[in-house]
């Protein structure tokens, strides 16, 4: 891939990544650079998500409610999805590593990454009484 011309707007998409632990929207991150960037445009905001996803420098996550949410975290780590308000967790099961020995046993080719989502409701939904359903 060609080297790619610095980005003032782009860097600063990144940072705002790297700084957050609650996996923001793109209209999220849109609606917070456009303090520092008043002329930034939500185009602009999807282009460089989807380009640093693509770079494996940011993950993109769907929750399944249709926004796409992104992570600037790249340690290894799984998500916990809350099947009811979507809210993402990082979580960390120190098994997955055994699970992907398994997985590359049973593998025809070379696994190079695994993303891992555990879906169910967060202590706040099921305090509400709301079932998965």
């Amino acid at each position: 891939m060609p080297a790619r011309k610095y980005s003032r707007q782009r860097e600063a998409v990144k940072h705002f990544l790297m700084t957050r632990r609650d996996h923001p929207t793109a209209d999220t991150v849109y609606s917070c650079l456009r303090e520092d960037f008043p002329n930034i445009s939500l185009g602009t905001v999807y282009r460089n998500l989807s380009l640093l996803a693509e770079l494996g420098e940011i993950h993109r996550i769907s929750t399944g409610s249709g926004a796409e949410h992104f992570d600037g975290n790249l340690e290894p780590h799984q998500h916990f999805i809350c099947s009811r308000c979507h809210t993402i967790y990082d979580i960390r099961v120190d098994q997955v590593d055994t699970l992907m020995d398994a997985a590359q046993k049973a593998s025809p080719g070379s696994i190079e990454s695994c993303h891992l989502n555990f879906y169910g409701l967060c202590d706040q939904c099921a305090s509400k009484g709301f079932n998965e359903n």
